[in-house]
């Protein structure tokens, strides 16, 4: 029996490689989203530490307007971190979004290639079938010839 050899293999050798880097390259992305989303979350923490700093500063018996003014500045420069952080993470988003169609593309190019392959064996499963038939049909006509030359 003949040995199967897919002519495109080296294609679908190249397919495979480029999806894993394309899931790597999203699983990074993934990565860089959710270390966007920590800052928010300590940004969000820091805000409400701010916040609570800034009402214990006004119930002080002693108020100290240069304490609060301090106070209210981080509060605000804490508030427009959290606005930059959020337009990182949309960016994020929208990267690791990228990332999945791409990584979806190739996963449907490569899927492609292994079902071209998969016929390409069935056909070669059948012609050695074929192959393998004709011979038999060959071995029996020349012993039939045989017999008849004997008798």
């Amino acid at each position: 029996m003949a040995r199967f050899r897919y002519r495109m293999q080296n294609i679908l050798t190249v397919k495979e490689k480029l999806e894993t880097q394309a899931k790597n390259e999203y699983a990074a992305a993934n990565m860089r989203l959710m270390e966007e989303e920590e800052k928010l979350e300590k940004l969000n923490q820091r805000g409400i530490f701010l916040e609570d700093e800034g009402r214990r500063l006004v119930q002080e018996s002693s108020l100290s307007i240069r304490d609060i003014e301090d106070n209210k500045l981080s509060i605000e420069l804490n508030k427009e971190a959290i606005a930059d952080q959020k337009k990182a993470i949309k960016r994020a988003e929208e990267v690791l979004e990228q990332k999945r169609l791409a990584m979806v593309e190739l996963m449907q190019d490569r899927k492609t290639h292994e079902i071209l392959k998969e016929r390409a064996f069935q056909e070669f499963l059948q012609e050695e079938k074929a192959e393998e038939s004709k011979q038999i049909d060959q071995l029996t006509s020349y012993t039939y010839g045989q017999k008849m030359k004997e008798g």
